[in-house]
């Protein structure tokens, strides 16, 4: 199998000689931000989306990106070009760069940059057509008061945890409530349900991610003449819900089909799920950033 070639900082290294410094305060500190992309059929999937929302991240945390928002583009397109993929996910990640052992972020000289273009399976094929099992965990999310939801850092251990009570319960995924009990969102994933034709989703105060995916989804539903809008959501309302469905750039969109035990709905994807699948599915296969142009 060929190697994977790494772009770090300007250079393209194989796989296996890829590496950071130990220094690196995104690995001391998980001090840094990061993106997931998609390709499709030769094409990437929200490109200026995914890198407008780096930049975002950049300001919010105080990080200095060393390379212009086309520069980026230009690397993220070569990585992909260089590894030979049409279809697959693009990991991009900057870092706070190389410091000291101290926390101060000060002694970072310049922040680095980490691309990596591969193919990803988030979840197993047949639960895009049967639907997910999700249990809620105990883990909360974090509270926008102390890092806003809408910064995508490195700093993903509240996450893993929630994941880790998810995989225990021999759940496909997990349930994060923030502070006052109100649903937040998934180890991974945006969340909707949907009742009586209205679709509805968790604000980013509550502590869910300003998704990208998420977004395609309000796009979708405005397309669909389906109503949609933000609301607090408690674990009742997954229960009581006609559908249920995951965002996430990995995910795509999926069917959750159960909660706690307890069925969504009649325990299937439901009807406007299946449409919004269908309508994404067909975006992803036209639209995009050209790769080989």
């Amino acid at each position: 199998m060929k190697s994977l070639q790494i772009y770090i900082d300007g250079e393209f290294h194989p796989e296996a000689d890829a590496k950071v410094s130990v220094f690196d305060h995104g690995l001391l500190y998980g001090d840094g931000i990061f993106e997931g992309i998609r390709f499709y059929n030769g094409r990437v999937f929200k490109l200026t989306e995914h890198l407008r929302r780096l930049w975002d991240s950049a300001k919010a945390i105080c990080l200095n990106i060393p390379v212009s928002f086309e520069e980026m583009e230009a690397a993220t397109l070569e990585t992909i070009r260089r590894n030979e993929l049409r279809d697959g996910y693009v990991r991009l990640i900057v870092t706070r760069g190389v410091g000291n052992l101290g926390l101060s972020p000060d002694r970072c000289k310049r922040a680095s940059i980490i691309i990596i273009a591969s193919t990803i399976q988030l979840y197993p094929p047949e639960k895009y057509t049967v639907g997910m099992e999700m249990v809620t965990c105990s883990t909360r999310r974090c509270s926008p008061a102390a890092l806003s939801p809408a910064v995508k850092s490195l700093n993903y251990l509240n996450n893993i945890m929630a994941k880790i009570e998810a995989t225990n319960a021999r759940a496909d995924e997990g349930v994060m409530l923030n502070e006052e009990g109100y649903v937040a969102e998934c180890t991974g994933d945006n969340i909707f349900v949907i009742k009586d034709g209205h679709v509805f989703t968790p604000p980013v105060s509550a502590g869910a991610l300003k998704g990208i995916t998420r977004q395609v989804v309000f796009d979708l539903c405005a397309e669909l003449r389906v109503p949609i809008r933000e609301a607090q959501l408690t674990r009742y309302d997954i229960y009581t819900a006609d559908e249920c469905f995951l965002t996430g750039t990995a995910a795509e969109v999926i069917a959750a089909i159960k909660l706690d035990t307890r069925p969504i709905g009649d325990g299937k994807p439901g009807v406007v799920t299946q449409k919004i699948i269908a309508k994404f599915r067909e975006l992803t296969q036209a639209t995009g950033t050209p790769i080989y142009s």
